[in-house]
């Protein structure tokens, strides 16, 4: 019997597509009245970026290559347009074999309500070659006026980005987050997104959708390593907390000794009074008694932050994070997580900044 092709099985398999939608107005992110978030300077920069390119090409070679990708990016405004399209220009299409395509050039829609922020869909980008970039579009079921976040890619750069609506629809300014600072993650390759099915399904961005709080995804997949220039550029940020997912990239237990406190030193210099909550990695039966090492040297590091009198210090022991019933569905390769990982990830971290930040009456 001849195999059938996925269309013929599943029509939900099928990228939705712009054929016949007339009337379409396409709008640059970069302009009023849309406000992008996560990115560095995006009004004036030609391609988004996560940092100035004095400090990201002056790291090493693998921040080099990521602080480019858009990981925690958003775009965020009103519309009452029935179709929500995204034009993408990319300068090329990044790969990999464990990482959904829709999380790695993907992106993806939420409504922000006074309750809550909702999925609304995912721009399909089909199956075909998109290293240049393509058009998506989403199909809302009524023009109603809602406010709309648009979550940029986890591991992809974007030249450009421009949002199609009805040529008849309003367009104002998006719902407003709870505070004007952002919470700074930094780490690995799992801070930046790695393994989420889609982009709104990090935990930075899980976490930002519960308590309504911007963020920085300062998360470098292979290379977080701490250097001084790179702290020294983060301490120097105007931040509501600092989270310090640092563990994975240190390259020895000996060198995670030589860096995280240090690290914390430099941050909490500039910073006396933010919340700063560090914890160690989650995948804590891969490599167990290495990860007992390292944990022990984070945990000197709070220590010693208690020892200094700091009262706005939090740690999260990784080993308890994707501990239960699940646990064997928490990542995909034995490190990066998945969704589940994620989801259990955000509500450790969630739990955490509700404590220190209880003047924002969540």
């Amino acid at each position: 019997m001849a195999t059938k092709d996925f269309k013929e099985v599943d029509s939900n398999m099928l990228k939705t597509t712009l054929d016949g939608e007339a009337g379409i107005i396409f709008h640059d992110v970069r302009q009023v009245p849309f406000k992008i978030y996560g990115l560095y300077k995006p009004e004036t920069e030609s391609v988004f970026k996560r940092m100035p390119d004095e400090i990201g090409l002056n790291v090493n070679a693998g921040v080099a290559r990521h602080y480019i990708c858009t990981a925690g990016g958003r775009v965020r405004f009103s519309t009452d347009s029935r179709h929500i399209i995204v034009r993408v220009v990319m300068p090329y299409e990044a790969r990999y074999d464990h990482m959904p395509r829709a999380n790695v050039c993907g992106f993806d829609l939420y409504e922000d309500t006074p309750t809550g922020s909702r999925f609304l869909g995912l721009f399909r980008m089909g199956t075909g070659d998109v290293s240049h970039g393509y058009e998506a579009i989403i199909n809302l079921p009524d023009s109603r006026m809602r406010s709309l976040t648009v979550n940029f890619p986890s591991y992809n750069p974007v030249s450009s980005l421009e949002i199609g609506l009805d040529e008849n629809a309003e367009l104002k300014e998006g719902a407003k987050y709870r505070a004007d600072k952002p919470i700074i993650y930094y780490g690995s390759s799992i801070t930046q997104g790695g393994c989420a099915s889609r982009p709104g399904n990090t935990y930075e961005s899980i976490i930002a959708r519960r308590l309504n709080l911007d963020y920085i995804n300062l998360g470098f997949s292979g290379n977080a390593l701490a250097e001084e220039n790179i702290v020294e550029y983060m301490a120097g940020l105007d931040m509501l907390a600092f989270v310090s997912d640092y563990d994975h990239n240190a390259r020895s237990v000996e060198y995670l000794a030589d860096t995280h406190c240090r690290m914390y030193k430099m941050i909490r210099e500039k910073n006396p009074d933010i919340p700063y909550i560090m914890l160690s990695r989650p995948d804590f039966q891969k490599e167990r008694e290495q990860s007992i090492a390292r944990r022990n040297v984070i945990i000197d590091t709070y220590r010693y932050a208690l020892s200094q009198g700091d009262k706005n210090v939090y740690y999260i022991d990784g080993e308890s994070l994707f501990r239960g019933p699940d646990e064997d569905s928490c990542t995909v390769d034995g490190t990066h997580p998945t969704d589940l990982g994620f989801a259990k990830m955000a509500e450790a971290i969630e739990c955490e900044l509700r404590r220190a930040l209880k003047d924002y009456h969540f």
